[in-house]
């Protein structure tokens, strides 16, 4: 038993209610696309903060934010780009994103 892999984040939050998003979001997301070479993590951490920050998603945040900080994003990139992004996206989507980013990263950039 010693062979069994740990459940993901997508297994322990919706496995038993969407098995199939599971693994999609694990096979193809996460164990193609995040792995193909052509950018790197942290490349990728960047783009995905941006474009949820555009979108307003702010409860993916919560996973992708820490992720970023992970991958090798500063505190500090993560304010800029949404402070940068407050011009393009929209104000509002700004705000909420850097209120949710105090929330996951602490009060002070670093």
């Amino acid at each position: 038993m010693g062979n069994e892999k740990e459940p993901s984040a997508a297994q322990k939050a919706i496995g038993g209610f969407a098995p199939k998003l599971v693994d999609l979001t694990d096979a193809l997301l996460f164990g193609d696309i995040w792995e193909r070479p052509q950018l790197s993590k942290r490349d990728r951490s960047l783009i995905t903060c941006a474009a949820l920050v555009a979108t307003g998603k702010t409860e993916q945040m919560s996973f992708h934010f820490p992720r970023a900080i992970e991958n090798g994003v500063t505190r500090d990139e993560i304010v800029e780009l949404i402070t940068h992004l407050a011009f393009y996206v929209g104000w509002p989507n700004a705000m909420s994103a850097i209120g949710r980013a105090k929330e996951l990263l602490g009060k002070e950039p670093s």
